[in-house]
């Protein structure tokens, strides 16, 4: 398989501060939108990197001011890949308990990783457990549009 033509990207380094992962979601969002994305897949998209977002500077850097969150994008015609790092402890994704077990239904804790495994096409942690990839194929049946339609 080659490697997709990539139309936008972008590499940030953020604060762990909720705001500033707002700003770097709306960016691709914007994106997103811009590149005629149907609402469905930027939904998905939205969802998935807004839990990954609030992981990493909550759960993985806790807040601290002194630790930063690293978020890489890239955008073609027919994916969307986004990497998120915190330089925090790390975690093992498949230590964390089925939120849908009946003893865990009331907890608000540990939906994420199982949000973003339902509304992404890949979702690929590090061994560490610091740094996850998230990609979404866009819809086949929603292509992008043909170019000069808006």
């Amino acid at each position: 398989m080659s490697e997709p033509q990539w139309i936008w990207q972008c590499d940030r380094t953020i604060p762990s501060e909720t705001a500033a992962g707002r700003q770097i979601l709306d960016e691709v969002l914007q994106q997103l939108k811009a590149h005629h994305w149907v609402p469905h897949d930027i939904f998905s998209v939205h969802l998935a990197m807004h839990e990954a977002l609030v992981n990493a500077i909550m759960h993985g850097n806790r807040l601290a001011a002194d630790k930063r969150v690293h978020v890489s994008c890239r955008l073609s015609p027919e994916l969307v890949h986004i990497e998120i790092a915190d330089e925090g402890a790390g975690f093992s994704p498949n230590c964390v308990p089925d939120p849908t077990d009946p003893d865990r239904l009331e907890s608000p804790n540990g939906r994420g990783v199982m949000l973003m495994k339902a509304f992404m096409s890949q979702v690929d942690y590090n061994d560490r457990g610091n740094r996850v990839v998230l990609q979404k194929r866009r819809n086949e049946q929603d292509g992008p549009l043909p170019p000069g339609n808006p």
